[in-house]
């Protein structure tokens, strides 16, 4: 009988479960690009303040959360209108499965700070951040400092 190597033990795991569908591959590959995207664009606003008192980089630290601290999602995003101007933000919506992304607008949030913890808090419930509208994640709609990607 012949033992795994720890070597070979991924390749093995791999194998039992597929390595994934090529929906979980998709999803990973589209979650890299916006998390890159994300990245890309907060470098490039630097410290300038983009919405709600806070930098492009500290929005993307942030939950989204209610007035009583319950978390709905993390802030992936900072979605801008052709002028430049933060127009709402990419939230992936907490314990979605598969991962689930709506654009909440800058209307109604206010900024929590918490500690050295800086989220947004929102009037609206779970169930009407579920409602909202799957967002578009296309590289059409992605943005960066200056305004929408081309």
């Amino acid at each position: 009988m012949r033992l795994l190597t720890a070597a070979s033990l991924p390749l093995f795991v791999c194998a039992l479960a597929a390595c994934g569908s090529d929906a979980d591959r998709q999803a990973d590959a589209t979650e890299d690009r916006i998390e890159q995207q994300a990245e890309a664009s907060a470098a490039a606003s630097g410290d300038a303040v983009a919405a709600l008192g806070l930098t492009e980089r500290q929005l993307l630290d942030a939950d989204l959360v209610t007035a009583d601290g319950t978390e709905l999602g993390d802030v992936e995003q900072v979605r801008r209108g052709a002028g430049g101007a933060v127009e709402g933000l990419l939230v992936e919506i907490e314990d979605s499965n598969p991962d689930r992304y709506v654009v909440v607008p800058l209307t109604g949030l206010t900024t929590r700070v918490a500690g050295a913890d800086k989220d947004l808090q929102t009037k609206m419930t779970a169930a009407q951040i579920g409602a909202l509208p799957d967002a578009q994640l296309g590289a059409e709609t992605s943005t960066t400092a200056t305004g929408p990607a081309n």
